[in-house]
């Protein structure tokens, strides 16, 4: 049995993620209960400052991947992958468990690039697909819970988590109709100056139908400022298409905001040690 530390804020009586209750939605119906994850972990982290893999900094005395293997193992996944790139010898000899999956993304191109890789674990897989960021520490189960729970309910294709921010410099930006919809993201160099005053951001962190997500990544290209392969851009083939596409935000920003830099690894640790002590920093 797998004991969590104290810390880690573990779903409560009502957020217990099982097989059962991942059917057992508001309307009665849902695709399919299979979960996969996928957790992007290949970055170097240039602005870290390091030469440590970005994902083996430690929040708490633990790597930050460990809190993503975490979720995905209390969301009862099926399947984890893990996409390393930067120092991936290292990362892997970290990690050594048997359920853990690793793929290698070779080249920084892009996070679509990255999910491309994961396509070969998840060719005998239908359900839908957690993609979760290796270096984001905070987020909780509860959110996680939530999301996935709003994914079956809404019957959607791809749910996304975002979050709102004044500033939400550097992070895409959810465009969405007048209705409410969404109809894509749009990352920050390439945003018009319209699309730059939107709040509500992407967490990076989705959950998808797998048999779209593997047509889907084929499909994205690579026009655009970065010249990079962009998961973004499903929401838009999915759009073109007509399937649902939902968002959920999450009400602690807090929660889903990556580690960049060593004083958002502070800010990290601070948040983490006020968790521990029982109370939000």
């Amino acid at each position: 049995m797998q004991i969590l530390p104290e810390w880690f804020v573990i779903f409560n009586e009502n957020h217990i993620l099982t097989k059962e209750n991942r059917m057992n939605t508001s309307n009665g119906q849902i695709r399919n209960n299979r979960l996969g994850v996928i957790i992007l972990a290949a970055g170097k982290g240039t602005r870290m400052k390091s030469e440590k893999a970005k994902v083996l900094h430690c929040v708490h005395g633990r790597p930050m991947l460990s809190f993503s293997i975490e979720i995905a193992r209390n969301a009862l996944a099926e399947k984890i992958i893990i996409v390393v790139g930067h120092q991936a010898d290292v990362v892997k000899a970290n990690f050594r468990d048997e359920d853990l999956i690793f793929v290698e993304q070779r080249k920084q191109l892009g996070t679509g690039h990255a999910v491309m890789q994961a396509r070969g674990p998840l060719e005998d897989f239908s359900g839908d697909i957690l993609i979760l960021c290796g270096d984001v520490p905070l987020l909780s189960a509860e959110t996680v819970s939530h999301l996935l729970e709003s994914h079956a309910r809404e019957q959607s294709v791809v749910t996304v988590l975002t979050a709102m921010l004044d500033d939400p410099f550097g992070y895409g930006r959810i465009v969405k109709t007048s209705g409410g919809d969404v109809l894509k993201i749009v990352e920050e160099k390439d945003a018009s100056e319209e699309e730059k005053k939107i709040k509500e951001f992407n967490s990076g962190i989705y959950c998808v139908e797998s048999s779209f997500l593997l047509q889907a990544v084929g499909e994205i290209k690579d026009d655009n400022a970065q010249k990079e392969y962009y998961l973004t851009d499903i929401i838009e083939i999915a759009c073109r298409r007509n399937l649902p596409v939902r968002a959920v935000k999450v009400e602690n920003v807090q929660e889903i905001l990556g580690i960049n830099t060593p004083e958002d690894l502070r800010r990290a640790e601070d948040h983490m040690a006020g968790i521990s002590r029982g109370k939000e920093p």
